[in-house]
């Protein structure tokens, strides 16, 4: 599965690539949502986002609109986390993540969740 990891948290970039390197997944990291839509355009085969919503320069909120607004990408599955209030973001969002994770979050849970996107075992909105 090929994984793009978007967080300005090197912590939680390190320990994501980590978890999902371990079971042969390919990772590809970004500081924030500018650089995502960068790599995305280059490489428009990812399996899955898993994108921090907080970020300076794009948030995971433009990531999210910029990704489903662009025909190439659209249907990749997005997760979304964030330390914020959930709810307000899936009521206040046009475009709704995949799947929006609270922070602190099990790192092996949301595995579990971005492989069953990646496989196409959850169906994606």
């Amino acid at each position: 599965m090929k994984v793009l990891v978007v967080d300005d948290d090197a912590v939680n970039r390190l320990i994501l690539k980590k978890v999902f390197e371990k079971e042969n997944d390919t990772v590809t990291t970004a500081n924030n949502g500018l650089e995502a839509m960068d790599i995305l355009t280059k490489e428009p085969d990812f399996h899955v986002v898993i994108t921090d919503i907080m970020m300076p320069l794009m948030d995971g909120i433009q990531l999210l609109a910029e990704i489903k607004l662009n025909d190439n990408i659209s249907n990749i599955p997005i997760i979304g986390f964030t330390a914020g209030d959930i709810d307000y973001f899936k009521r206040s969002s046009v475009i709704s993540f995949d799947r929006l994770l609270p922070k602190p979050m099990d790192f092996h849970e949301l595995y579990d969740i971005a492989k069953r996107f990646g496989s196409g075992a959850l169906e994606v909105n």
